[in-house]
């Protein structure tokens, strides 16, 4: 069994503070004690230095203490990949997923022998015809040139991949989260490149991925089956919440809780005990129950949308640990997304896939 930073879960914030905002929902009434107030469940094998709460500036302008918590890019508790399969011979236990139109897809060897029929272009081809081989990038050179926005032409139909080995060494991320969440007064309509959030299992959950541009340069950078892939900025990543996060998340009579989202509210399974989704979600999928106050659901990993927005104001994610939070600094230049252009347990039950693309003739 794993270790977890302090054993008391607090839920997102202090029911009737002094503090909170007049518009900001009730939330789970556990006194706010040090750092036991966030960082619990928080797997500590992820977790690099010691949390502490620091003063911080959120994206709406409050001023209020946050957690400050260091995330390892590469967590050691996660087996990370696979990713792309080799050969066209390739079966889903050695790729990763795709998602589309909604659904998850093995992006195995026949996905991607299939692709000019999926998306009915015939100028993809990204296996050499007499081979089956898959055109992979399987360097760092490679994925520094395919995983950026203006692809370097010899490397389209290429299979997106960035391995762990090729992240510079001690790279991390800091997210500073606050303890008490308050409402934005101007909810944004998606969630930044600061991120969903982390979870308790010690990954950044992020913003949906570009897959529309990825597939504009005839690339595909598949997730692994936890949904993730890796950043050269910020590390591995997950763009769609699968049942890995289970393993580390907090048990409530509601739903079990996977993490905390950026603006300091808790992030939660996308079905409740009763194994029903809340059919009163807002935009964000969020919705405010009796003793946890507000809080997320995830959404189903091929929306390709862990959460629709943030409801509360937001804090930073920073890539230096000692680094000063002003979100409404990082709100306009925009901080480092894992929005690229790309612990794994044992694979048990993998989501639900979409159909397979038709055979070709």
């Amino acid at each position: 069994m794993k270790p977890y930073l302090i054993a008391a879960l607090f839920i997102a914030g202090c029911s009737g503070a002094d503090t909170a905002p007049k518009d900001s929902p009730a939330t789970d009434a556990i006194p706010k004690t040090g750092l036991t107030a966030m960082t619990a469940n928080f797997n500590i094998d992820n977790v690099i230095g010691t949390p502490s709460v620091v003063d911080c500036t959120l994206s709406g302008g409050t001023k209020t203490e946050c957690l400050s918590i260091t995330l390892a890019a590469a967590p050691p508790s996660f087996k990370i990949g696979p990713w792309c399969p080799r050969n066209i011979s390739g079966g889903p236990d050695v790729s990763g997923i795709w998602l589309e139109g909604g659904k998850v897809y093995d992006a195995d060897g026949a996905f991607i022998q299939n692709m000019s029929t999926f998306y009915k272009d015939p100028k993809w081809q990204m296996f050499d015809p007499a081979t089956g081989k898959i055109n992979v990038t399987d360097s760092k050179v490679s994925c520094e040139a395919a995983a950026r926005p203006d692809v370097d032409p010899q490397y389209q139909n290429h299979c997106v991949e960035c391995d762990v080995s090729y992240l510079e060494s001690g790279l991390s991320q800091t997210y500073v989260i606050p303890i008490m969440p308050s409402n934005a007064q101007t909810i944004s309509p998606r969630v930044s490149a600061g991120g969903v959030g982390v979870a308790f299992s010690g990954v950044r959950l992020d913003a949906s991925a570009p897959t529309d541009a990825i597939l504009s340069a005839y690339t595909l950078a598949p997730f692994d089956d936890c949904g993730g892939h890796v950043n050269l900025n910020v590390g591995y990543h997950i763009h769609a919440a699968t049942d890995c996060l289970n393993s580390a998340a907090k048990s409530t009579a509601h739903a079990l809780q996977l993490g905390l989202a950026m603006d300091g509210y808790p992030i939660m399974t996308r079905l409740t005990r009763a194994g029903q989704e809340p059919a009163d979600l807002d935009l964000c999928r969020g919705h405010e129950t009796d003793g946890i106050g507000y809080h997320y659901h995830v959404n189903d990993p091929g929306a390709n949308a862990i959460i629709g927005c943030h409801k509360g104001e937001t804090g930073c994610t920073l890539t230096e640990a000692n680094g000063t939070c002003d979100a409404t600094q990082s709100a306009r230049r925009g901080p480092p997304g894992g929005g690229d252009r790309g612990d794994r347990p044992p694979r048990g039950e993998r989501p639900e896939r979409g159909d397979r693309p038709p055979k070709p003739q």
